[in-house]
């Protein structure tokens, strides 16, 4: 796949219908306060980045009812009107083959919109017009802000936004949304929306079809037109939003759909998007200009050479050395020490225990101050877990990744492994997830959400919880093989790599449904702005603090209450004869288990502490890494599972994996002691 390639290569087969132009323009809309405004556009065009500049930091982000999917949301002034800006999921088209561009176009219809910016890629100008069409189809007023006119420019395109004004009959603005340039044109705009000029036609057997089931979508915001052309293309879930369709309305519908095909020999689908693509092209030719650049020459040979069957492979290995050294030694080393051992340990901690100790000085009350400062307690180490050791891992994954992302690597990187994640009945794209997993499990299992299926995400969240560690993690298990030697460190590495595809190879044969295309847009290869990836990197140790810090309290206050009813010791001795028989590990090891699913770093550091003190033999040690790495994840990981797949499906993962870690880590003790391995 190259960067210029479209996400749907659509080819000429029906007649000609010319692209018919109003007139004149549709009349300008009066602004007024509390007025909807949707940003839309496809992925990575700068929607987020626009939507920061508008509306400033104060903005909630939450779930699309019913739904996994986040929408930001927040206040700005355009024009002296206090308005609601939505930063609504990147899509591709607005008929939905995904759960994000099935919320995008669930906003357009559920919700009052009064206006629309439609973000555009400007060097990929015709997947924008594509849904400027649909847009104009729908009647939604929109503007065009022409973003990434910059990078365009640097691989010698030029766009004409006179051009594209005229053949939508709506404002065009070139902007710069990280360098602000062209903001406040865009914000002037916003206050002059109109609807489109723009016909959208078809040839007549379309027409006809649409004609005839017209009628029974009227008294929407959005016009009957695109609906009926939206139900031709078998979107079936407009039945969820409330019309009132007969028995034989619906079969009027069918039949409207079958005939097509029968007209087509293909699906209406493809001769509706088709056409639109027609029309997208159409004014695409007209507005950009293409001149030869010697940097995009540049940056399309570095593009390939990271996607190369031979090179793309050593690039990634010296993407994975530079990312373990700035998160696995300055994060999870420098940085972990600084904030847990001498600010947390030698300062924080010891303050809150004598204030608690002054404030609950009663022996009646020693449970209040033991939940509170004890051995798990919420305020000490539920806080040095997540504040001192989680966050600055995070925190230089985020910055890490937020490079990675603004570079255009993850995409290409995704497009060099599918082949590979095809054999575990993924694509290309779960090589994102997989990659953050390194750092947070947790982060990891969020951004599983760009897989489009939920058997995809199902996989990838399973998968991430079986096999990934974390960057923490990770580094205390590197920390006992650069102990072992070479031959440990491939056993591991090997047993982890090939169980993950043994188990998402027959988990994909097993759950039901189907995959998804592998379709991705390839940014250009870029420097990152420095400004966009402290945005972003802000944002998400945001999130952190808001979203998974309250879970690290509950894990910790749920191993509190486990230990002082004696939960935790029965736990332990029930374990015991699967860890020392079975394993063949020294009876210590249990606890390690335990502790490993309040925090996964801290379990290896017991296998560590284990080895470093003899009572663990090498074989020992390396069962002992298999088995915690593929041990259930940690408290806060499996709290986000709860949250991204409901309690059924995460408890089930859970029944699975704990067994399921034990029996490969046994069989492994089985196959190197029965065959003498020696390290």
């Amino acid at each position: 796949m190259t960067e210029s390639a479209p996400q749907h290569e659509i080819s000429s087969l029906t007649p000609e219908v010319p692209l018919r132009e109003a007139e004149s323009a549709t009349p300008e809309l009066s602004l007024h306060d509390g007025e909807k405004i949707a940003l839309v556009g496809n992925p990575n065009v700068g929607k987020s980045v626009i939507f920061g500049t508008l509306t400033g930091r104060y903005v909630t982000v939450s779930n699309y009812p019913g739904t996994t999917v986040e929408v930001s949301r927040g206040s700005a002034k355009i024009a002296g009107r206090s308005v609601e800006i939505i930063d609504t999921p990147g899509v591709n088209s607005l008929l939905p083959m995904s759960d994000d561009e099935r919320v995008t176009r669930d906003i357009l219809l559920e919700e009052k919109i009064g206006r629309v910016v439609l973000v555009a890629d400007t060097k990929n100008l015709k997947r924008a017009l594509a849904i400027a069409v649909q847009l104009a189809e729908m009647g939604v007023p929109f503007v065009v802000a022409l973003n990434m006119a910059d990078e365009a420019q640097s691989r010698g395109i030029e766009v004409d936004a006179g051009i594209v004004e005229k053949k939508l009959g709506v404002e065009a603005v070139v902007t710069v949304a990280t360098r602000r340039q062209g903001i406040e044109k865009l914000r002037k705009a916003i206050a002059r929306t109109r609807k489109a000029a723009v016909e959208v036609t078809y040839d007549s057997g379309i027409e006809e079809a649409i004609g005839k089931i017209e009628h029974l979508f009227r008294g929407r915001h959005v016009s009957a037109r695109s609906l009926a052309t939206m139900m031709l293309a078998g979107d079936i879930s407009l039945f969820k939003h409330g019309f009132d369709l007969s028995e034989g309305d619906i079969a009027e519908i069918e039949n409207s759909r079958r005939n097509l095909e029968e007209i087509y020999r293909e699906s209406p689908s493809y001769v509706i998007g088709r056409r639109r693509w027609e029309m997208a092209e159409s004014i695409e030719n007209l507005a950009l200009a293409h001149s030869g650049d010697i940097s995009s020459e540049i940056s399309r040979k570095i593009g390939d050479l990271m996607m190369h069957p031979v090179w793309g492979w050593l690039v990634l290995l010296l993407v994975l050395w530079g990312t373990f050294e700035f998160v696995g030694r300055f994060g999870a080393t420098t940085l972990v020490n600084l904030l847990e051992t001498r600010l947390f340990n030698g300062y924080i901690n010891p303050l809150l225990v004598r204030a608690v100790g002054t404030i609950v000085p009663w022996s009646s009350l020693s449970i209040i101050r033991d939940a509170l400062v004890g051995q798990f307690g919420i305020l000490t180490v539920a806080l040095t877990y997540s504040v001192a050791i989680i966050l600055p891992i995070v925190t230089t994954f985020f910055l890490v990744f937020g490079i990675l992302e603004d570079s255009g690597y993850l995409p290409r990187l995704a497009v060099m492994s599918d082949p590979l994640f095809r054999r575990m009945g993924l694509n290309g794209k779960a090589v994102l997830p997989m990659v953050l997993g390194l750092g947070c499990g947790t982060m990891a299992a969020l951004t599983s959400r760009i897989m489009e299926t939920r058997k995809e995400r199902i996989l990838v969240i399973l998968l991430l919880a079986l096999g990934v560690p974390c960057s923490a993690q990770l580094g205390v298990i590197l920390g006992i093989l650069h102990n072992l030697g070479i031959l440990p460190t491939l056993i591991w590495v090997g047993t982890i790599v090939a169980t993950l595809f043994v188990v998402g190879r027959l988990a994909a044969m097993a759950l039901p449904g189907k995959g998804s295309e592998f379709l991705l847009e390839l940014p250009p290869v870029r420097m990152p702005q420095i400004r966009n990836i402290a945005v972003k990197t802000v944002a998400r140790m945001e999130w952190y603090l808001r979203e998974a810090v309250p879970l690290f309290m509950l894990g910790t206050f749920t191993l509190f209450i486990l230990d002082r009813t004696g939960m935790l010791a029965i736990i332990q001795n029930a374990a015991r004869p699967v860890v020392v028989g079975w394993l063949n590990m020294p009876v210590e090891a249990t606890q390690a288990f335990i502790v490993g699913f309040l925090r996964r770093d801290y379990g290896a550091a017991g296998l560590l502490a284990l080895f470093t003190a003899g009572k663990l033999d090498p074989i020992g040690a390396v069962v002992g890494m298999v088995t915690m790495t593929l041990f259930i994840p940690c408290v806060a990981n499996f709290f986000i599972i709860i949250k991204e797949l409901g309690i059924k499906a995460a408890l089930t993962m859970a029944a699975f994996i704990f067994p399921f870690a034990f029996l490969v880590g046994g069989l492994l003790n089985m196959a190197m002691r029965g065959f003498h391995v020696q390290f």
